[in-house]
């Protein structure tokens, strides 16, 4: 299986798996070694403290030419996230760069939860209570969090 996975896919691999990323916990599917099952801790003193969000990412066949693709499979409420799960993030539309590595993704999502950036969201409603009423707003974030990413 290996055989047809670039070098750079396995030794990213590699890398997370000896050196991993605190609070990030990523596995290569059986079936399929560009699809990641990717488990993130909330970050510390952000509403999503104390949850652990499933995500799933996917590395394109033209990987790393083009981003990999990320989706929150824990439900969540952020500005940034829609319902789906989609993740806005400029280094995965328009910021993308051959340079940056799984590990950097997934470190850049981590920090988006810390510091959502509800002028570039996906979910609007979030966004909009986020600009209001920030501390109700990360009530909700945290409320959604014992909820569902327990």
């Amino acid at each position: 299986m290996s055989g047809h996975l670039s070098k750079r896919i396995m030794k990213e691999t590699e890398r997370l798996a000896k050196d991993p990323v605190p609070g990030i916990s990523v596995t290569a599917h059986d079936e399929n070694a560009r699809y990641f099952n990717v488990i993130l801790a909330g970050p510390e003193g952000s509403p999503y403290e104390g949850g652990v969000f499933r995500l799933e990412l996917f590395l394109p066949a033209d990987y790393p030419m083009q981003a990999p693709r990320a989706r929150f499979l824990t439900k969540i409420y952020h500005p940034n996230i829609d319902r789906l799960g989609r993740v806005c993030l400029d280094i995965l539309k328009d910021r993308w760069s051959p340079a940056l590595q799984i590990r950097t993704v997934l470190l850049s999502i981590q920090a988006l939860m810390s510091e959502p950036n509800p002028e570039d969201a996906l979910n609007n409603e979030a966004a909009e209570l986020w600009k209001k009423d920030a501390a109700r707003a990360k009530e909700i974030a945290h409320q959604w969090t014992l909820e569902y990413a327990r």
